[in-house]
């Protein structure tokens, strides 16, 4: 058996969920497919089953929604700060 695929992004593990639920999988099974693919840690049955019942009843965005509360304060001109600041430092 090949190792598990580390650190998926989010985003690409709902994506693997709802190509297997539309494929007609019950989430139990799709369950235990992405925790053979990705450890069995990364994503619990019963927030499969919640993606699978989203899936199911319409969405079509695997991609985080946006909430409210406080805004990001990391803009692109704070990360060439930073990594400019890094690359200084670095011998």
């Amino acid at each position: 058996m090949p190792p598990p695929v580390e650190n998926p992004a989010d985003c690409e593990v709902r994506a693997v969920i709802r190509f297997l639920c539309a494929q007609g999988f019950k989430s139990v099974d799709i369950h235990h497919q992405i925790s053979e693919v990705y450890s069995e840690n990364i994503m619990s049955d019963g927030m499969v089953r919640k993606w699978v019942r989203a899936f199911k009843d319409g969405r079509t965005n695997i991609h985080d929604e946006e909430r409210s509360g406080r805004p990001s304060v990391i803009t692109d001109e704070l990360i060439q700060k930073v990594d400019c600041k890094v690359k200084e430092i670095r011998p």
